[in-house]
């Protein structure tokens, strides 16, 4: 599991977060001068968690009714939003602007 700290020092990291199972926040950190406060990082947990479980299921889905494997377990996934990205792997997640969103980058920051 990554440090929020070596997490933050992605090129333009907004925030970097960790979360439980459930989605509820346990733990963030923020950069001066943007408009992320904790309850948006709190609804972005929940909404991480909310998304795995539903690409878990496709994934389960897509592997039993087409044979091909591969695509479970999800190993993590992104969010695009019109001006920055969540990326998250585990129970951790970092939310960059788009502008200087380097998925591989984040995913190897985030331990994937």
């Amino acid at each position: 599991m990554a440090d929020l700290d070596s997490l933050m020092k992605l090129d333009g990291a907004l925030a970097a977060f960790e979360f439980n199972d459930r989605g509820e926040l346990l733990k963030s950190q923020v950069a001066d001068n943007n408009a992320i406060t904790a309850d948006v990082i709190d609804l972005v947990a929940h909404v991480c968690v909310a998304n795995e479980a539903i690409a878990a299921m496709q994934a389960r889905g897509w592997e039993k009714v087409t044979g091909m494997k591969g695509f479970y377990p999800v190993q993590g996934l992104s969010l695009i939003g019109f001006d920055w990205t969540v990326v998250m792997h585990g129970n951790q997640g970092v939310i960059l602007p788009n502008s200087k969103a380097d998925f591989d980058k984040a995913y190897a920051a985030l331990g994937a």
